[in-house]
């Protein structure tokens, strides 16, 4: 009970840091940006005659902001973490681990070089795996193999672009300029490519819900406002320079509408509560990349903060569901909770209705006007509809989630104590309740305050609340539909769940279709060489021989005559005579 108690003593004592810390940089976000203005420090760690070594740290006020939306979730997930872990025995560890989380994300915030910003971007795939795979089970440790896999992609595509820059002699992205020694655009790529590999765009998006292997505060901080946010932070931080290529804008925009598309579909179909979640993260980040391609890096830096605050909620609501009904997460257990958990069920309809973008929640400041934007702008009809069905997917999913956690039938343990009375887990939902209603106006009135409404006609200033609706009545006549009177229906369904269920089946195609050849390769080689010639020149070989050896030896030794031992003796004898 003490180390119990000592623990707990040090996750809020952890909480009220980052608690300080949050303060801390919104005081100074609000201070850069009524001054308009940003600091940049370089600090000289080592001089070695006429070469330094220097850490350069950028104090902008849009990453002030962020650090300060990622302390603030941190430290909630740290409250939540008391009672949520509070069976854990190696909680020291989980405590180490999500602070060395938060400082990566921290140090990737404030550092514009690109060397020294591997410092950051390493400490995250690194400290995510150790994360993922901390329960140390076969699926977490197959979850974290293809997270840490798909972000060493990333890894060495930043590599690459350090390379390509080195003929300019600095590592700064503010200063980065296009000349014909450097290939500038061959640097986009990469740049892009490296942070669609931590964002989870398509074809690297199969590890995003594997990762949900981890434990659920974990998920949280992850899919909220750290690991899979990172990606698009670096896009937004370097837009000017990235965007001087003119296939930056077009690549990113089919992308990221792609992966907004496939991601709705398939948690249409997803039953597992954490995946449902994990693939709304998905198809948001796709919403971000879809709105940079599109032009608008502040629209997408709103969206980012928005996001970060009603997903944390929406996790932290789902991990106390999950730990009051015995660590289940299907969703199709957990019914009847309005009732027995009116305030977290209250916080998960905030939160559900903030992710659909409901009129004056957070969402709804940053979506819709990302939506009438999308619209004003005139580009490729087939991208505006795929954010549009896209935007429909996300109320049908929401829809779907609330009605299955909060009108469905309980199917439960009946005995399972289900109610709202712990405040380790209520408090921190309050918190983030409150981010998701006020966080959107309030940063609206900061950073986009100068900008302009886009100027629309009725039906495209209301798409976007139409579509929202089209969504929820598509949920519940699916749900009312009666699915056995149509049997060409029947034989359909399971073909499109499993396409939908592997995501367009780009799990099989990520994973075990990569895998195929180095499998069938090391599977011959094993039967061929190992357990084939090397064995019989090698160990087991000389074993059968020299077994052989003294089978005969010991028969011989025993005076059992065979037919051999006759031969030879009659040969031996014939030798004699000729001699």
């Amino acid at each position: 009970m003490i180390f119990i108690k000592f623990y707990s003593n040090s996750l809020a004592l952890s909480a009220i840091m980052l608690y300080s810390f949050s303060l801390t940089f919104f005081m100074l976000a609000l201070m850069l940006f009524n001054m308009k203005t940003l600091i940049l420090i370089n600090w000289n760690i080592l001089f070695l005659n006429t070469c330094s070594v220097s850490l350069p740290l950028l104090l902008d006020p849009w990453g002030t902001l962020f650090s300060s939306v990622v302390c603030f979730i941190s430290a909630n997930i740290m409250l939540f973490s008391t009672s949520y872990m509070s069976e854990e025995s190696f909680i020291s560890r989980f405590i180490h681990l999500i602070l060395l989380f938060v400082l990566s994300m921290n140090l990737l915030i404030f550092i514009p070089s690109m060397i020294s910003l591997l410092i950051g971007w390493d400490g995250l795939g690194l400290v995510s795996f150790l994360l993922v795979i901390y329960y140390q089970n076969s699926k977490s440790l197959a979850a974290g193999m293809i997270t840490a896999l798909t972000n060493r992609v990333g890894d060495m595509l930043i590599l690459l672009s350090i390379a390509w820059t080195i003929s300019q002699g600095h590592w700064l992205m503010l200063n980065m300029w296009e000349n014909e020694i450097m290939s500038s655009k061959i640097v986009i790529i990469l740049l892009m490519f490296a942070a669609m590999t931590k964002s989870a765009q398509i074809p690297f998006s199969s590890w995003l819900p594997a990762a949900m292997a981890a434990p659920t505060p974990v998920s949280a901080l992850v899919h909220s406002s750290t690991l899979v946010t990172a990606g698009v932070f670096l896009l937004f931080r370097f837009y000017h320079f990235l965007s001087s290529s003119p296939y930056f804008n077009k690549l990113l925009l089919i992308l990221g509408a792609l992966t907004m598309l496939m991601a709705g579909t398939a948690a249409v179909i997803e039953s597992d509560m954490k995946k449902i979640i994990a693939l709304s993260t998905l198809s948001q980040l796709g919403v971000m990349m879809t709105t940079l391609g599109l032009g608008m890096p502040l629209l997408t830096f709103f969206h980012l903060i928005t996001h970060a605050l009603f997903k944390a909620l929406l996790f932290i609501c789902a991990g106390s569901l999950i730990n009051l009904h015995h660590h289940s997460q299907d969703l199709r257990s957990m019914g009847s909770t309005i009732s027995q958990m009116p305030l977290t069920m209250s916080c998960l309809l905030i939160a559900n209705m903030a992710l659909c973008g409901a009129p004056f929640l957070a969402g709804f400041y940053s979506k819709d006007l990302i939506i009438e934007s999308a619209l004003f702008i005139s580009f490729n009809f087939i991208i505006t509809i795929i954010f549009l069905i896209a935007t429909m997917l996300t109320s049908a999913y929401s829809t779907r989630f609330i009605m299955s956690v909060t009108l469905g039938p309980k199917l439960s343990l009946s005995a399972s104590p289900v109610n709202d009375k712990d405040k380790f887990m209520y408090t921190p939902s309050m918190m983030l309740t409150s981010g998701a209603v006020l966080m959107g106006v309030l940063v609206m009135w900061l950073s986009l305050a100068p900008s302009s409404e886009p100027i629309l006609n009725s039906i495209y200033k209301m798409s976007a609340l139409i579509v929202t609706l089209m969504g929820v009545f598509f949920t519940m006549f699916m749900s009312n539909m009666k699915w056995t009177q149509n049997k060409s229906l029947l034989m359909l369904m399971p073909k499109i769940h499993l396409s939908f269920s592997y995501m367009w089946l780009m799990t099989s195609l990520s994973t075990q279709f990569i895998l195929m050849f180095p499998y069938k390769l090391s599977l011959k080689s094993i039967k061929l060489l190992d357990q084939g010639w090397y064995e019989f020149f090698g160990p087991q070989g000389k074993n059968i021989m020299i077994s052989n050896m003294v089978l005969k030896n010991s028969m011989m030794q025993s005076n059992k005559i065979d037919s051999v031992m006759i031969l030879s003796f009659m040969f031996m004898l014939i030798m004699l005579f000729n001699i």
